[in-house]
C-alpha cells in the first residue's frame, strides 16, 4: 500500500518533504534520498509502508541496548532505504536498495503487534536500515504496542527533524543513536549528510524523556582521534548527561571502505579508559571478545552488576535497582518490572 506520507507541502511544482533534515524537493514522478518516498502527482507517498524486508527475534542486547530492559526478547523489524549514504554501512544490501529490488512482505501494525506477542517478545524494534523514514508505520505501530504493553525502539542515526520526533515520541520508548563521528567533515564526506542534525535530534530526544544510549563506531583514520573522541565524550557528559550509556564500536571493513582495518583493539581500550576517566559512567565496548568492558559496572565501587557474555545478560550485583555492594542507584529502565515477572 502507498500511503500518503506525513510531513510534507506543496513547493512550486514539486513536493517538499520534511521528515529529515535533506528537506528534498521532489519533483513530479521522482523519490528522495531515501528513495522511498515518492512525489505522484503532486502528493508525497511512502512506499514502504507496513512493507519489509527483514524481520528477527533478538536479545535487547544485540540493539544495543544495555541499560533498557535487560534480559529481553525484541522483536526487530528492516525495510530498505536510508537518508545517509555511508561509506561504511554494514546493511547496505537493503539500506541502498529500492523496493522494487529486493523482495518485501506486508505485515500490518496489529499483524505486528500479534506477532511480537506469538513470540513472548517485550517489544518492537525498527533496526536493520534506518526506521526515520518509515515514520508513518512506526508510528501506527507503536500506539498499538503501546496499548497492549510493548515497549517500541529505534535504532537510528538521528537524521530527524523536529516535529516528526515530538509526534512519535510519546510512544517511543527508546532510542539507540549512531553517532558516525564528532565533525562536520566526516558527516559531509563519508555519511553524505551533517552532524548538526543529528546533535540536535539527540538532545531533542532527551528532553523529551526518551531513554538514550549512544553507538560510536570507531573507524581507523577516519573518526579515531583521540581528540575528537574527547570532544564528543564532553558533549555527551554536558548535553545528555554522564549516565547515557556510550558503546564504542569496533570497526570492520564492510561496503566501500574495504581497504580500512578493523579498529586495534588497543585503540579502544585507550577510548574505554579515557571516557571513564572524563566522566562517562556507563562505557561500553562493541564488537570485540569478551571482557569486562561489556558489563555494567558501578561507577561507584566497581560491583559487577549485569555480566555479558556475546548477547546474553545476568543480572547478578544489583538489588531493587541498586548495587547490592555499596547501595548506588543505577540507571536502568525496565530492571524492575522484569525482576517482578521473574519473581512471579
Amino acid at each position: 500500500m502507498n500511503k500518503e506520507a506525513r510531513f510534507w507541502k506543496p513547493h512550486n511544482d514539486a513536493v517538499q518533504c520534511l521528515l529529515c533534515p535533506h528537506r528534498c524537493t521532489i519533483a513530479p514522478g521522482k523519490r528522495g534520498i531515501c528513495g522511498v518516498r515518492e512525489n505522484d502527482q503532486g502528493t508525497l507517498r511512502t512506499l514502504i509502508y507496513g512493507k519489509y524486508s527483514s524481520v528477527a527475534e533478538d536479545p535487547i542486547e544485540k540493539k544495543p541496548f544495555n541499560h533498557f530492559y535487560p534480559g529481553s526478547l525484541v522483536l526487530s523489524f528492516g525495510s530498505v532505504g536510508c537518508n545517509l549514504q555511508c561509506d561504511h554501512c554494514q546493511n547496505a544490501s537493503i539500506s541502498t536498495a529500492s523496493p522494487e529490488e529486493i523482495p518485501l512482505h506486508n505485515m500490518s501494525p496489529q499483524q505486528a503487534i500479534e506477532l511480537a506477542q506469538r513470540h513472548r517478545c517485550a517489544g518492537i524494534a525498527w533496526t536493520y536500515n534506518e526506521p526515520t523514514f518509515w515514520h508513518e508505520y512506526t508510528y501506527d505501530t507503536a500506539k498499538l504496542a503501546k496499548k497492549e504493553g510493548l515497549y517500541t525502539v529505534y535504532v537510528t542515526n538521528g537524521f530527524i527533524n523536529e516535529e516528526p520526533l515530538k509526534e512519535i515520541s510519546p510512544y517511543l520508548d527508546a532510542m539507540n543513536i549512531d553517532i558516525k563521528a564528532f565533525h562536520e567533515d566526516f558527516y559531509k564526506k563519508i555519511c553524505k549528510a551533517r552532524l548538526e542534525p543529528v546533535l540536535q535530534a539527540t538532545e531533542l530526544a532527551q528532553r523529551l524523556g526518551i531513554h538514550l544510549e549512544l553507538t560510536y563506531l570507531v573507524i581507523p583514520t577516519l573518526n579515531d582521534s583521540l581528540q575528537e573522541i574527547k570532544q564528543f565524550v564532553r558533549w555527551v557528559i554536558e548535553r545528555i548527561g554522564a549516565e547515557t550509556p556510550v558503546h564504542f564500536s569496533r570497526f570492520h571493513p564492510d561496503h566501500r571502505l574495504r581497504n580500512i582495518p578493523a579498529t586495534p583493539m588497543d585503540a579502544l581500550l585507550k577510548i574505554y579508559d579515557m571516557a571513564q576517566a572524563e566522566g562517562i559512567l556507563y562505557p561500553y565496548l562493541g564488537n570485540i571478545p569478551h571482557g569486562n568492558y561489556e558489563n555494567t559496572l558501578c561507577p561507584t565501587c566497581g560491583n559487577v552488576l549485569i555480566e555479558r557474555y556475546g548477547f546474553s545478560a545476568t543480572i547478578s550485583g544489583l538489588q531493587q535497582g541498586k548495587c547490592g555492594q555499596c547501595g548506588r542507584a543505577i540507571p536502568i529502565r525496565g530492571l524492575q518490572e522484569k525482576l517482578h515477572q521473574e519473581n512471579d
